[in-house]
Protein backbone atom coordinates (compact mmCIF):
# COMPACT_ATOMS: atom_id res chain seq x y z
CA UNK A 1 0.00 0.00 0.00
CA UNK A 2 1.36 3.23 -1.01
CA UNK A 3 1.53 6.22 1.48
CA UNK A 4 2.63 8.70 -0.95
CA UNK A 5 0.49 11.95 -0.57
CA UNK A 6 -1.41 13.55 -3.61
CA UNK A 7 -1.97 17.17 -3.74
CA UNK A 8 -5.94 17.69 -4.20
CA UNK A 9 -7.64 21.51 -5.31
CA UNK A 10 -10.67 19.93 -3.60
CA UNK A 11 -11.41 17.16 -1.17
CA UNK A 12 -14.25 15.05 -1.87
CA UNK A 13 -15.74 12.17 -0.18
CA UNK A 14 -14.16 9.88 -3.00
CA UNK A 15 -10.85 11.82 -1.95
CA UNK A 16 -11.02 10.66 1.33
CA UNK A 17 -10.95 6.79 0.14
CA UNK A 18 -8.82 7.33 -2.31
CA UNK A 19 -6.59 8.39 0.80
CA UNK A 20 -7.18 5.37 3.00
CA UNK A 21 -6.59 3.26 -0.07
CA UNK A 22 -3.21 4.84 -0.30
CA UNK A 23 -2.72 4.47 3.12
CA UNK A 24 -2.47 8.23 3.74
CA UNK A 25 -4.06 9.20 7.19
CA UNK A 26 -6.84 12.11 7.05
CA UNK A 27 -6.64 15.09 8.85
CA UNK A 28 -9.72 16.64 10.38
CA UNK A 29 -10.37 19.55 12.71
CA UNK A 30 -13.42 21.68 13.71
CA UNK A 31 -13.64 25.29 13.13
CA UNK A 32 -17.19 27.54 13.71
CA UNK A 33 -16.52 30.39 11.70
CA UNK A 34 -14.86 32.44 8.98
CA UNK A 35 -11.66 34.01 10.17
CA UNK A 36 -10.23 30.32 11.77
CA UNK A 37 -12.09 28.37 8.94
CA UNK A 38 -9.41 30.51 6.48
CA UNK A 39 -6.32 29.58 8.58
CA UNK A 40 -7.43 25.86 9.27
CA UNK A 41 -8.03 25.68 5.03
CA UNK A 42 -4.81 27.17 3.88
CA UNK A 43 -2.98 24.96 6.09
CA UNK A 44 -3.94 22.11 3.96
CA UNK A 45 -6.63 20.29 6.66
CA UNK A 46 -8.40 17.61 4.59
CA UNK A 47 -11.55 18.16 6.19
CA UNK A 48 -13.33 20.66 8.55
CA UNK A 49 -15.94 19.56 10.61
CA UNK A 50 -18.82 22.52 11.66
CA UNK A 51 -19.48 20.42 14.87
CA UNK A 52 -22.40 20.77 17.09
CA UNK A 53 -19.30 21.42 19.86
CA UNK A 54 -19.99 25.51 18.92
CA UNK A 55 -22.43 24.17 21.98
CA UNK A 56 -19.71 24.04 23.78
CA UNK A 57 -16.75 25.76 22.73
CA UNK A 58 -18.76 29.11 21.62
CA UNK A 59 -21.95 29.37 23.54
CA UNK A 60 -20.54 28.06 26.82
CA UNK A 61 -23.29 25.19 27.52
CA UNK A 62 -22.42 22.30 28.99
CA UNK A 63 -23.40 19.91 26.36
CA UNK A 64 -24.20 19.76 22.83
CA UNK A 65 -27.71 19.12 23.02
CA UNK A 66 -29.25 23.52 22.91
CA UNK A 67 -28.03 24.04 19.98
CA UNK A 68 -29.92 24.33 17.40
CA UNK A 69 -30.29 23.69 13.87
CA UNK A 70 -30.26 27.56 12.71
CA UNK A 71 -27.68 28.11 15.14
CA UNK A 72 -25.76 25.14 12.60
CA UNK A 73 -26.54 26.66 10.05
CA UNK A 74 -25.35 30.21 10.53
CA UNK A 75 -21.58 28.31 11.95
CA UNK A 76 -21.64 26.05 8.48
CA UNK A 77 -22.17 29.24 6.16
CA UNK A 78 -19.36 31.25 7.68
CA UNK A 79 -16.97 28.25 7.22
CA UNK A 80 -18.30 27.50 4.03
CA UNK A 81 -17.55 30.70 2.46
CA UNK A 82 -13.73 30.40 3.89
CA UNK A 83 -13.34 27.21 2.13
CA UNK A 84 -11.10 26.55 -0.63
CA UNK A 85 -9.63 23.11 -0.65
CA UNK A 86 -11.08 21.82 2.54
CA UNK A 87 -14.36 19.06 2.81
CA UNK A 88 -16.41 21.22 5.10
CA UNK A 89 -19.00 18.46 7.03
CA UNK A 90 -22.01 20.15 9.29
CA UNK A 91 -23.44 17.99 12.05
CA UNK A 92 -26.82 17.57 12.27
CA UNK A 93 -27.66 18.74 15.60
CA UNK A 94 -29.91 16.86 18.76
CA UNK A 95 -33.95 16.57 18.03
CA UNK A 96 -33.42 17.36 13.95
CA UNK A 97 -33.28 13.40 13.10
CA UNK A 98 -33.62 10.99 15.67
CA UNK A 99 -37.33 10.15 15.74
CA UNK A 100 -38.70 11.10 12.04
CA UNK A 101 -36.85 10.32 8.72
CA UNK A 102 -38.79 13.01 7.03
CA UNK A 103 -37.61 15.35 9.64
CA UNK A 104 -33.99 14.33 9.42
CA UNK A 105 -34.27 15.08 5.42
CA UNK A 106 -35.62 18.27 5.83
CA UNK A 107 -33.21 19.24 8.65
CA UNK A 108 -30.42 18.09 5.99
CA UNK A 109 -31.31 19.62 3.08
CA UNK A 110 -31.66 23.06 4.73
CA UNK A 111 -28.09 22.71 5.91
CA UNK A 112 -26.97 21.61 2.16
CA UNK A 113 -29.02 24.28 0.92
CA UNK A 114 -29.01 27.28 3.21
CA UNK A 115 -24.91 26.94 4.51
CA UNK A 116 -23.69 25.43 1.32
CA UNK A 117 -22.19 22.46 3.30
CA UNK A 118 -20.86 19.64 1.19
CA UNK A 119 -21.59 16.54 3.61
CA UNK A 120 -23.54 16.13 7.50
CA UNK A 121 -22.78 14.03 10.31
CA UNK A 122 -25.49 11.84 12.55
CA UNK A 123 -24.80 10.11 15.10
CA UNK A 124 -25.78 6.44 16.22
CA UNK A 125 -26.23 2.99 14.63
CA UNK A 126 -29.62 0.79 13.54
CA UNK A 127 -31.51 3.15 15.36
CA UNK A 128 -31.18 6.02 12.68
CA UNK A 129 -30.88 3.91 9.75
CA UNK A 130 -33.85 5.09 8.27
CA UNK A 131 -32.92 8.88 8.41
CA UNK A 132 -29.87 8.22 7.61
CA UNK A 133 -31.05 6.07 4.63
CA UNK A 134 -33.63 8.79 3.57
CA UNK A 135 -30.99 11.37 3.64
CA UNK A 136 -28.79 9.44 0.84
CA UNK A 137 -31.25 8.67 -0.96
CA UNK A 138 -31.80 12.48 -1.70
CA UNK A 139 -27.90 12.40 -2.59
CA UNK A 140 -26.48 14.09 0.37
CA UNK A 141 -23.16 12.51 1.71
CA UNK A 142 -23.31 11.15 5.32
CA UNK A 143 -20.82 10.83 7.88
CA UNK A 144 -21.40 8.57 10.53
CA UNK A 145 -20.54 8.62 14.26
CA UNK A 146 -20.44 5.53 16.44
CA UNK A 147 -18.70 4.82 19.97
CA UNK A 148 -19.63 8.28 22.83
CA UNK A 149 -22.18 10.11 21.21
CA UNK A 150 -22.06 13.46 23.23
CA UNK A 151 -25.86 13.42 22.30
CA UNK A 152 -26.75 11.04 23.93
CA UNK A 153 -24.78 12.28 27.22
CA UNK A 154 -27.74 12.18 29.61
CA UNK A 155 -28.60 8.34 28.38
CA UNK A 156 -24.98 6.98 28.99
CA UNK A 157 -24.42 9.36 31.73
CA UNK A 158 -20.75 9.74 31.29
CA UNK A 159 -18.21 10.55 28.87
CA UNK A 160 -16.03 7.88 29.78
CA UNK A 161 -14.44 5.25 26.80
CA UNK A 162 -17.43 3.36 25.14
CA UNK A 163 -17.66 -0.38 23.64
CA UNK A 164 -14.83 -1.93 26.80
CA UNK A 165 -17.25 -5.00 26.91
CA UNK A 166 -17.97 -7.69 24.47
CA UNK A 167 -21.66 -6.78 23.83
CA UNK A 168 -21.26 -3.13 23.37
CA UNK A 169 -17.96 -3.94 21.35
CA UNK A 170 -20.07 -6.37 18.89
CA UNK A 171 -22.87 -3.58 18.43
CA UNK A 172 -20.22 -0.57 16.98
CA UNK A 173 -18.73 -3.29 14.76
CA UNK A 174 -22.10 -3.84 13.70
CA UNK A 175 -23.11 -0.72 13.27
CA UNK A 176 -20.44 0.65 11.15
CA UNK A 177 -20.43 -1.80 8.66
CA UNK A 178 -24.36 -1.21 8.54
CA UNK A 179 -23.54 2.44 7.78
CA UNK A 180 -21.18 1.34 5.07
CA UNK A 181 -23.39 -1.02 3.64
CA UNK A 182 -26.43 2.40 3.05
CA UNK A 183 -24.08 4.11 1.92
CA UNK A 184 -22.14 6.61 4.36
CA UNK A 185 -18.54 8.16 3.02
CA UNK A 186 -17.12 7.71 6.24
CA UNK A 187 -17.09 7.16 9.97
CA UNK A 188 -15.84 8.80 13.26
CA UNK A 189 -15.56 6.60 15.93
CA UNK A 190 -14.87 8.40 19.66
CA UNK A 191 -13.34 7.22 22.47
CA UNK A 192 -13.46 3.91 21.80
CA UNK A 193 -10.28 0.72 22.60
CA UNK A 194 -7.58 1.46 20.20
CA UNK A 195 -7.39 -2.49 19.23
CA UNK A 196 -11.35 -2.27 18.37
CA UNK A 197 -11.13 0.97 16.25
CA UNK A 198 -8.17 -0.55 14.17
CA UNK A 199 -10.29 -4.17 13.72
CA UNK A 200 -13.33 -1.91 12.83
CA UNK A 201 -11.03 0.18 10.16
CA UNK A 202 -9.81 -2.63 9.02
CA UNK A 203 -12.70 -4.39 8.16
CA UNK A 204 -14.49 -1.34 6.09
CA UNK A 205 -13.51 -0.16 3.11
CA UNK A 206 -14.84 3.78 3.72
CA UNK A 207 -12.29 5.76 6.45
CA UNK A 208 -12.45 5.80 9.72
CA UNK A 209 -11.59 9.05 11.96
CA UNK A 210 -10.67 8.71 15.41
CA UNK A 211 -10.90 10.74 18.35
CA UNK A 212 -9.70 8.85 21.13
CA UNK A 213 -9.64 6.03 19.04
CA UNK A 214 -6.12 5.32 18.80
CA UNK A 215 -3.82 5.28 15.78
CA UNK A 216 -5.12 2.46 13.64
CA UNK A 217 -7.56 3.91 12.07
CA UNK A 218 -7.65 5.85 8.82
CA UNK A 219 -7.47 10.15 10.23
CA UNK A 220 -7.86 12.01 13.36
CA UNK A 221 -9.76 14.73 14.07
CA UNK A 222 -9.99 17.36 17.26
CA UNK A 223 -11.42 20.21 18.60
CA UNK A 224 -9.80 22.92 17.61
CA UNK A 225 -9.71 25.34 20.61
CA UNK A 226 -8.67 22.26 22.53
CA UNK A 227 -5.49 21.53 20.14
CA UNK A 228 -5.03 25.53 20.32
CA UNK A 229 -4.97 25.19 24.00
CA UNK A 230 -7.66 27.92 24.59
CA UNK A 231 -9.84 25.52 26.66
CA UNK A 232 -7.11 25.06 29.34
CA UNK A 233 -9.86 22.49 31.42
CA UNK A 234 -10.00 20.41 29.39
CA UNK A 235 -7.28 17.28 29.37
CA UNK A 236 -8.70 14.20 28.48
CA UNK A 237 -5.80 11.76 27.32
CA UNK A 238 -6.50 11.78 23.27
CA UNK A 239 -5.47 15.41 23.51
CA UNK A 240 -2.37 16.70 22.10
CA UNK A 241 -2.17 20.42 22.77
CA UNK A 242 -0.29 21.91 20.01
CA UNK A 243 -0.08 25.79 21.62
CA UNK A 244 -1.50 27.32 25.11
CA UNK A 245 -3.09 30.06 23.55
CA UNK A 246 -4.85 30.48 26.63
CA UNK A 247 -1.70 31.93 28.20
CA UNK A 248 -0.81 33.68 25.27
CA UNK A 249 -3.86 35.58 24.66
CA UNK A 250 -4.15 36.30 28.26
CA UNK A 251 -0.67 37.92 28.40
CA UNK A 252 -1.16 39.92 24.79
CA UNK A 253 -4.75 41.13 26.42
CA UNK A 254 -3.46 42.29 29.72
CA UNK A 255 -0.08 44.01 27.25
CA UNK A 256 -2.71 45.80 25.59
CA UNK A 257 -4.67 46.96 29.09
CA UNK A 258 -1.75 47.92 30.22
CA UNK A 259 -0.88 50.05 27.69
CA UNK A 260 -3.94 51.80 26.99
CA UNK A 261 -4.14 52.68 31.20
CA UNK A 262 -0.73 54.11 31.09
CA UNK A 263 -1.21 56.14 27.61
CA UNK A 264 1.28 53.86 25.76
CA UNK A 265 -1.14 52.92 23.32
CA UNK A 266 -1.50 54.57 20.71
CA UNK A 267 2.01 56.18 19.91
CA UNK A 268 2.85 58.84 17.79
CA UNK A 269 3.26 56.28 14.80
CA UNK A 270 0.07 54.99 15.63
CA UNK A 271 -1.72 58.24 15.00
CA UNK A 272 -2.93 60.21 12.00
Amino acid sequence: MSTAKKEYKRITVKSLVEMKNRGEKISMLTAYDYTMATIVDSAGIDVILVGDSASNVMAGHETTLPITLDQMIYHAASVVRAIKRSLVVVDLPFGSYQSDPKEALRSAIRIMKESGGHAVKLEGGKEIKESVKRILQAGIPVMGHLGLTPQSIYKFGTYTVRAKEEEEAEKLKSDALMLEKIGCFAVVLEKVPAKLAREVAASLTIPIIGIGAGNGVDGQVLVMHDMLGMTYEFQPRFLRRYLNLYDEMSGAFKNYISDVKSGDFPSEEEQY
